[in-house]
């Protein structure tokens, strides 16, 4: 079982990291922008971090898909792609006073923030070598294609040095850390939804009420970063949901059943089912919904958190008791779903 260190000074470092502002990109995320956006990044030069996190759908995939379609145009991953947004504010994965895990990037927390002391630039190194997804072959290969592109090398000297290219895993740690300094810049982590604002007509502040009453468990609103809720833990669930059979069936598929998480990853059966408590903020615009995308609509996902009893759970073990039996009526589901449409960025 992998060992995961207790740390609160850990825990505070990637919140404070994680706060921008409303301002002009500065020179690092500048740079992390054009790599962001780099088809470069990948073999056959089809695929971007902005193909499975793009501004359209909320920082999540481009095309809502269940999966993501892999750089080969064929290949598929086996988990649904979440958002990029807001998620500079995860700390590095560590264990609380409470014995629960928190922190890190994916689903089931594997890019811990322990090597480079930041969970999202740790996930931003993870797809370009994924065969599956942009199955670049090694990471000199990535960083010869960043030095030859002229919309990427001039600037990646100036904020790295003249020698910036000459040892590639080093190049490639701080080209990470270049893409978690855009995702953190006030043009994807905005704060600028109707939520923010103060907008709501009187179903949303009736649906607001109904959330924090019933969801604030998990999706904290007492987390926050520049100021504003964030909608999540960090903390790691089994909610219950069901197998995605289409993942299994198909063979192009990396899916592997059953899925386990956070337990597969630290090879700890106290911990499988539990999958990251994402944000909610844009959460109207990236569907399908849960870590294997089973649920089409924002409706059928909050219906299936106030009553599970319908479903078969992937992972039966660990199951959360804080879901699934909220005793809603469909009103107040739809009172929910309302407010949760107003987390959009503007």
């Amino acid at each position: 079982m992998k060992k995961i260190l207790v740390s609160a000074a850990v825990f505070s470092l990637i919140i404070g990291a994680g706060a921008v502002s409303a301002q002009a990109l500065s020179d690092v995320e500048t740079l992390g922008k054009p790599i962001y956006e780099s088809t470069e990044l990948s073999l056959e030069r089809t695929q971007s971090c902005a193909t499975c996190h793009n501004s359209v759908t909320g920082f999540a995939d481009l095309d809502n898909s269940v999966v993501s379609l892999g750089d080969d145009g064929v290949s598929t991953g086996g988990r649904n792609a979440p958002t990029s947004a807001y998620c500079g504010f995860s700390p590095v994965l560590h264990v609380n006073k409470m014995g629960e895990y928190v922190g890190g990037m994916f689903w089931d927390g594997r890019a811990t923030g322990l090597t480079l002391g930041d969970p999202l630039a740790e996930q931003a190194q993870g797809p370009p070598l994924n065969p599956v997804e942009m199955h670049m072959t090694d990471v000199q290969m990535i960083i010869d294609r960043m030095a030859a592109d002229p919309a990427i090398a001039p600037l990646f000297l100036q904020v790295y040095g003249t020698d910036a290219f000459a040892d590639a895993d080093a190049a490639y740690d701080n080209l990470a850390r270049a893409i978690a300094a855009y995702e953190r810049s006030a043009e994807v982590t905005r704060f600028t939804s109707r939520f923010d604002t103060g907008t709501l007509n009187a179903q949303e502040l009736r649906g607001r009420k109904l959330f924090s009453q019933n969801c604030t468990t998990c999706h904290a609103m007492g987390q926050h970063g520049s100021g504003h809720p964030l909608f999540t833990n960090y903390k790691y669930v089994n909610a219950g949901v069901p197998k995605n059979q289409a993942l299994e069936d198909d063979p192009d598929c990396a899916y592997v059943y059953p899925d386990l998480g956070l337990g597969g990853f630290l090879g700890d059966s106290a911990q499988d089912g539990k999958f990251k408590v994402p944000t909610l903020r844009n959460i109207a615009l990236t569907f399908p919904y849960s870590h294997n995308g089973y649920f089409a609509t924002l409706k059928e996902m909050v219906s299936f958190m106030n009553d599970r009893s319908a479903y078969i759970p992937e992972v039966g073990a660990n199951l959360s008791a804080e879901v699934g039996s909220l005793g809603l009526t469909e009103a107040q589901v739809d009172d929910i779903v309302a407010f949760l449409n107003t987390l959009t960025d503007m």
